[in-house]
């Protein structure tokens, strides 16, 4: 019998239970896979039979679950969505491993009902399942982007490209114009045109769309005058700040950044360039996306040592563990790490000791560090570069 995927999860005899498709992490990953089907399809208000087959089948499961558990099983598929964004997912009466779920943790974002972060990696926790039709769509995106870049010898130009995506998700008509006047991208200009999307009226409250000012995405007006913002960091935050308002009179035609980009490209990218801006003012030489695209920063101190730093804004710490290969060899360097931001393990006692029970043998060297931690390290390395340089410097004015 083939061991299961998680099984890194908890191998215990008493743990098989939890991977039965009507209890436990099956049933988990096929409801978040349902909730994310419903989700691009027909939105999580609207319901309407036939349901699409994993749908129905998330919500055949769930109501053996919830019986088998001795409780009233949902009664319609509204009301087991509605159950996905009020009971956190330790509340279900599902025979869960101990690394399965965190504290609070929710398939829907309780306001707005919309798939979390942690709902899209469960659903997409079995790679060979079947998932929504934009599964693959940021990954066939970024692929043409390199393509058209290696053909055209441009390293910049990816690069480029990539720090769009994650820095300006949101265009006016006149700054997407403008970008077909910037030459550096002209291997990727039709592309640009084709993930930019119009942005909806509805989006707009009086003529004015606003975008957030921590994610740079744009805001959805909501009830009581108040914005929403699609990214979960950005919601434990706080309500979110407007960075600034566009008025469509003025602005004409406003584009965003097709979703799945937002959530694959632009979400995690944020980590990126937020740590390739905290690497920058110590002074250090910093590269983002190197050998289009092979990790994501090259670091290189004075004396000529080189790190290479992968960095991974995921939810799950043992989704990361089984995801974790080894850095790329090339371009080289003398260290690699994996870096998570410091809020995910502040949220999840025990993040990076249930990413290294996940990982599998092959990826045992990686070293997984938070960016708070790789930054003291930066620091500690410098000093000692610094002190090494000018030591060398000394001995040669002595001679």
């Amino acid at each position: 019998m083939p061991t299961s995927p998680l099984a890194t999860f908890d191998s215990s005899a008493e743990s098989l239970d939890a991977w039965a498709a009507h209890d436990g992490v099956p049933l988990l990953a096929t409801v978040a896979r349902a909730l994310c089907v419903l989700d691009h399809t027909t939105g999580l208000d609207a319901f309407r039979l036939p349901y699409p087959p994993v749908v129905q089948l998330a919500l055949d499961r769930a109501v053996v679950a919830w019986l088998r558990g001795g409780l009233r099983p949902p009664a319609s598929l509204a009301e087991f969505v509605q159950r996905c964004a009020d009971i956190p997912l330790e509340d279900w009466p599902l025979s869960l491993p101990s690394d399965a779920v965190g504290p609070d943790d929710v398939l829907l974002d309780p306001y707005s009902h919309r798939p979390t972060q942690l709902c899209h990696e469960w659903s997409e926790w079995e790679r060979s399942a079947p998932d929504p039709a934009v599964r693959h769509r940021d990954q066939q995106v970024m692929r043409t982007a390199l393509d058209r870049c290696r053909s055209h010898g441009e390293q910049d130009a990816y690069t480029e490209f990539r720090s769009l995506l994650v820095r300006r998700p949101v265009l006016t008509a006149h700054e997407l114009f403008a970008l077909h006047g910037d030459f550096t991208l002209e291997p990727v200009w039709e592309l640009i045109d084709l993930i930019y999307p119009e942005v909806p009226l509805s989006w707009s409250r009086h003529g004015c769309y606003a975008v957030c000012g921590r994610c740079g995405t744009l805001l959805t007006p909501v009830a009581g005058g108040e914005w929403w913002c699609e990214r979960d960091r950005c919601r434990r935050q706080g309500d979110p700040p407007v960075g600034r308002l566009i008025e469509a009179a003025h602005a004409g035609t406003v584009y965003q950044l097709e979703r799945p980009l937002r959530r694959h490209v632009t979400g995690p990218g944020l980590a990126e360039v937020e740590l390739e801006d905290r690497l920058t003012s110590l002074g250090l030489d910093v590269t983002m996306w190197p050998g289009f695209d092979a990790y994501d920063v090259l670091v290189v101190f004075p004396d000529g040592h080189r790190w290479a730093v992968d960095v991974k804004d995921w939810a799950h710490p043992a989704f990361l563990g089984r995801a974790a290969r080894p850095v790329r060899p090339e371009p080289s360097y003398d260290e690699a790490f994996y870096v998570v931001p410091v809020y995910r393990v502040r949220e999840r006692p025990g993040y990076q000791q249930a990413f290294q029970r996940a990982r599998p043998a092959a990826a045992a060297a990686v070293r997984l560090l938070t960016d708070d931690e790789l930054l003291r390290a930066a620091r500690q390395r410098l000093a000692e570069s610094r002190r090494g340089t000018h030591a060398d410097s000394q001995e040669g004015t002595d001679a």
